[in-house]
């Protein structure tokens, strides 16, 4: 029982008692790599709450431990969502406080926190934010793109039609675009952007607050040919693609980035049609670029 534990932390070799919250929900950031980002008020959180709920319970003991707080989290993620979801839901109808956490950064983004927060809502409990660490935008701040407006896109599809598809959908998006990607796929994601997007800027942001952070900047063309290269890429992964160029959302001013990539892989008949179907420029006029791109390659 909750009631049989210390409610304490600890921070920078100092002891604090942790006052329990008021009963509700408590949607609770936590660093995603550092851990010196965790903020006290999390930390009160974390140590007060009656019940922790977060999605593994090995990545979430490495941080209790870290600020010696004894609580015992309760897994509850994508796979077991209808099981601990009525655990969860049913300390909330119970008068107690529930914090919830993801393995990394802010919960609800990726990760089945939201359908809790909204049964937690219509049940009328309160749902409380406690923020902190973002990896979208930690990962925008460091892009040096347009902050003024951005749209999280979260993965892309795994499957390559799929990834173009949505992609297209995202062209036109009048802001920066962040992507969720993985190590092994980032590769082919950043080949299918510079397909669709064009030569945009973008950057590739890995291993945000950890050891061995890394931003990579450029135009989409050079970040897709520097990865195809890499042998292996590690670590977390967030793309930040530029917004489209002022009144367009591609066009004519990217068909040379376009066209230079599709020619890599198809004939320059075949790179026009396709160049054509993105930007909406004249199939005839864009085999020509093609064939004058082939001649000076």
């Amino acid at each position: 029982m909750s009631e049989e534990r210390t409610r304490r932390f600890t921070l920078r070799g100092a002891d604090f008692t942790a006052v329990a919250p008021e009963p509700g929900l408590y949607l609770v950031a936590t660093p995603i790599g550092n851990l010196s980002d965790i903020t006290v008020r999390a930390l009160e959180i974390l140590a007060g709450a009656d019940q922790l709920a977060c999605e593994d319970t090995r990545v979430t003991a490495k941080l209790l431990q870290r600020f010696s707080i004894d609580a015992r989290p309760l897994s509850y993620h994508e796979h077991n969502e209808a099981q601990a979801g009525e655990a969860l839901m049913a300390a909330l109808q119970a008068g107690r406080s529930v914090a919830l956490v993801s393995d990394a950064g802010t919960p609800l983004v990726s990760d089945p926190g939201f359908r809790l927060a909204e049964r937690a809502i219509a049940a009328g409990i309160p749902v409380v934010p406690v923020p902190g660490a973002s990896a979208p935008l930690a990962a925008l701040l460091a892009s040096g793109l347009p902050c003024d407006a951005f749209f999280f896109a979260g993965f892309l599809p795994s499957k390559e039609t799929g990834r173009r598809k949505r992609l297209e959908e995202l062209a036109r998006v009048p802001g920066t675009l962040i992507f969720f990607e993985s190590p092994n796929r980032v590769a082919a994601s950043l080949s299918e952007m510079a397909l669709v997007l064009g030569a945009r800027p973008a950057a590739v942001c890995r291993e945000l607050t950890k050891m061995h952070e890394t931003i990579y900047r450029g135009p989409l063309p050079e970040l897709a040919a520097s990865f195809g290269a890499m042998e292996r890429v590690r670590g977390e992964i967030v793309v930040c693609v530029g917004p489209p160029p002022a009144g367009e959302g591609g066009g004519e001013a990217d068909a040379p980035s376009i066209l230079k990539g599709l020619l890599a892989e198809m004939k320059p008949a075949q790179a026009a049609a396709e160049a054509a179907r993105l930007t909406g420029l004249s199939k005839r006029e864009l085999y020509a670029l093609a064939l004058s791109l082939k001649g000076a390659g």
